[in-house]
């Protein structure tokens, strides 16, 4: 203790301002080993508290991330410019002024020492992967000798787990988002011609059968088309383009999408043209849709884009998940299609890249230009595009 107040007073400290205890501290015999810090917020800590784990994801080339249930976050070091050290059972100020017994002079280890932390910051699921893999091997039906023979990669919800920077709900909800359904264990998706064969089935079925849009039976359109295709497959498509529901009765009922349906066909009538003349296109895209469906161009959103510069105006695919994930590129990417565009247009192609409470004006003001062009606010690329 003489030691200790002989060097407060060389720094000219009050030991009357200063807590009684104090702590000695000296380098461990492993004190050299390499310690990781992590930062975690409240939400997280709780979640390691009740038993449950946090996962780290990422291949070789990708940036890390770390995953709990249902959210993902980016990790970045932070370095401080204070050493951080390591105390094994090392007491706070506010421990030692609640424990009256405190030794006057506590010695202590320093396990490891650090310079730097890992930091964590909420960030989108990494999801545009998930439906690549998949598209490597559509299901293309029962029949079909390609997936007989196929020797492409299946891919069970474990290996999306470890192939996916996202956690396990957020994998779960873009299957549901991108209908993919599991066969034999393996989560598929279906080939666009062969679902647009199953839908047309059901909508077929729907018109000879007079059913009101709102209430298709499962039980009669399994028992009808089980003959043509396998009974969970039309169960899938119902799935995918109608809500399910069970009436007073205990029986199954369908309320069919009509914008996902109309969608759906838009997609297959745009597919094999490079651009379609717009006027043509919609008296088309009525024609093809099943008797009562209404189609309107705000059904696109996302899917398909109008040239309103063209004379006459037309219509071309431009699918949002075919984009790049990363921002820059995105916006690179978009600016590159056309080069000024109105906030309208632009919004359904960034609206998937605004992170938390992020709007998509904000986006817009980081990534982009505005002018006014003939009395309307348009965006163009903050930097020249190549």
């Amino acid at each position: 203790r003489p030691e200790v107040d002989a060097t407060l007073r060389t720094a000219k400290l009050n030991p009357a301002e200063l807590l009684p205890a104090v702590q000695c501290l000296s380098f461990g015999p492993q004190a050299g080993g390499e310690c990781c810090l992590l930062q975690l917020e409240p939400g997280l800590c709780a979640e390691l508290e009740a038993g449950r784990s946090l996962v780290i994801r990422g291949e070789k080339d990708e940036h890390a991330v770390l995953c709990s249930k249902d959210k993902t976050y980016d990790m970045k070091i932070a370095d401080t410019s204070n050493m951080l050290l390591f105390v094994p059972g090392c007491k706070t100020p506010e421990e030692l002024s609640a424990d009256p017994a405190s030794c006057n002079i506590i010695h202590s280890q320093i396990a490891g020492f650090s310079k730097n932390y890992w930091e964590l910051r909420r960030c989108r699921p990494k999801l545009k992967k998930l439906r690549k893999l998949l598209m490597e091997d559509p299901y293309e039906g029962p029949d079909s000798q390609k997936d007989q023979t196929s020797t492409s990669s299946k891919y069970t919800t474990e290996d999306l787990l470890n192939l996916i920077q996202a956690s396990e709900e957020e994998i779960l909800h873009q299957l549901q988002v991108i209908d993919a359904c599991k066969i034999e264990g393996y989560w598929r998706i279906l080939d666009f011609d062969y679902e647009m064969k199953l839908l047309n089935h059901v909508t077929q079925l729907i018109d000879s059968e007079s059913w009101p849009l709102s209430k298709v039976p499962l039980g009669v359109c399994l028992e009808e088309l089980g003959s043509l295709e396998p009974r969970e497959m039309i169960e899938h498509i119902l799935l995918s383009y109608g809500r399910k529901y069970v009436d007073d009765a205990g029986e199954v009922f369908f309320e069919m999408r009509e914008d996902k349906i109309c969608r759906a066909i838009a997609q297959m009538l745009l597919q094999n043209a490079v651009k379609f003349n717009l006027s043509e296109f919609e008296e088309v895209w009525q024609q093809s849709v099943p008797e009562g469906m209404i189609t309107r161009l705000d059904q696109l959103q996302g899917l398909a884009l109008v040239d309103k510069s063209s004379r006459p105006e037309t219509i071309f695919l431009l699918k949002v998940e075919d984009l790049p994930e990363d921002n820059q590129e995105r916006f690179n990417s978009l600016f590159g299609i056309r080069q000024k565009w109105t906030e309208v247009d632009i919004t359904p192609y960034i609206q998937d890249l605004c992170a938390e409470k992020q709007t998509v004006g904000a986006l817009l003001t980081k990534y982009a230009r505005s002018s006014m062009l003939n009395g309307v606010k348009v965006y163009n690329s903050r930097r020249p595009i190549s």
